[in-house]
């Protein structure tokens, strides 16, 4: 039987397809995204080892989002995700703390309260 954080994660993965569906015209797609970034799971919500497959990852969905439509996807996309975990504050943290530790500096913060609309 899969373990409540399993069930959890896959319905933040369903929400962020669903939410995929309604973003606007970024060519890096929400679904994308969580794809690209499926390496970092076990860091953020079981608080696993920090893998170099999600440096790795963090670094190219930062390199792929070269447009401020694409930026500001990326951006929606992990603030929505974020808000998935947003009752558990030590997940928020993680996940906002993953660039630094892969030494990417984002134009935003991984965060439920980030205005996505402001990224450049």
């Amino acid at each position: 039987m899969a373990s409540p954080r399993a069930l959890k994660f896959v319905c933040l993965v369903v929400c962020a397809v669903v939410m995929a569906a309604s973003t606007a015209k970024a060519a890096i797609s929400c679904n994308q995204v969580v794809s690209a970034l499926s390496p970092c799971i076990s860091y953020v919500v079981s608080n696993g080892a920090l893998t170099q497959q999600c440096c790795q990852a963090i670094r190219g969905l930062n390199s792929a989002a070269r447009t401020t439509p694409d930026r500001q996807g990326v951006c929606t996309c992990l603030k929505n995700t974020a808000s998935q975990f947003a009752s558990n504050s030590r997940n928020v943290a993680l996940a906002a703390g993953l660039p630094g530790k892969c030494g990417v500096k984002l134009p935003y913060k991984i965060d439920p309260s980030t205005d996505c609309k402001s990224v450049k």
